[in-house]
């Protein structure tokens, strides 16, 4: 992605910067979907300079009804939209959102932000219409290069994620369904990932931006709905299904 900028700024597809006397020759109207305010405000004080960057932030919510609602009053040009939401996740969002994203004169398309790089989550939001799926070690400066690439119809991926999508497509053969794996909400399917990973819960907390004893909580809800005993056996477990 950083192809598609340079050190003054995001490059205004008709040449130079797109920063002139009047600002930033494109605009695109943007709403922000996190559950973590200060994650939202972070990226507000990083791309939402309008002047500078051209993106102007319409809107934020924190879950899916509020993203839904704010979505259809201000009929953004792009949603940045976080993977893992209250109230069914960023799928939801983009279920109910569907015939927003369908309207060929105004079309509302989606661009995933996600501290997540697992597969199923960016298969899983691309396969509900998302335009793209970026985690959040991008840099500001790419992430509205990303914003303008995706209100053009453009597809952007952060780049090892992009073999994700290539190889869930290519495929042929459905998926196999895991009963065990679907009883799991996204959230815990996160922390389950990690914990196999070997992360203690502290490191966990602040990668999910939760608390530690919200991290307990996911992990007892997990052990209880596999019907397992600790960490261990659920790190075999994860390992047996290529979730490591």
């Amino acid at each position: 992605m950083s192809d598609a900028t340079e050190a003054g700024g995001p490059v205004d597809r008709a040449g130079g910067t797109g920063e002139g006397e009047g600002g930033p020759a494109r605009r695109v109207k943007v709403v922000l979907v996190d559950d973590h305010r200060m994650f939202r405000t972070g990226v507000q004080a990083e791309i939402g300079r309008t002047e500078h960057t051209g993106v102007e932030v319409v809107g934020e919510a924190a879950d899916v009804d509020q993203a839904v609602a704010v979505i259809t009053t201000t009929r953004p040009e792009v949603v940045l939209l976080d993977v893992h939401l209250p109230g069914g996740g960023g799928v939801e969002v983009l279920r109910r959102c569907a015939p927003l994203m369908a309207d060929t004169e105004r079309p509302v398309r989606f661009l995933a932000l996600s501290v997540s790089d697992a597969a199923e989550d960016v298969i899983g939001v691309i396969r509900g219409g998302a335009r793209g799926y970026v985690t959040k070690t991008i840099t500001g400066t790419d992430l509205v290069d990303s914003i303008f690439r995706v209100q053009e119809g453009d597809a952007v991926f952060s780049p090892r994620l992009a073999g994700f999508v290539l190889d869930a497509f290519a495929s042929t053969d459905a998926a196999p369904v895991d009963e065990d794996l679907d009883r799991l909400t996204q959230r815990e399917r996160e922390v389950l990932r990690l914990i196999a990973r070997g992360y203690a819960y502290k490191e966990i907390a602040k990668q999910l931006y939760i608390s530690v004893k919200t991290v307990e909580s996911h992990v007892s809800a997990v052990l209880r709905k596999l019907q397992l005993s600790n960490r261990h056996e659920l790190t075999r477990w994860a390992a047996a299904r290529r979730l490591v």
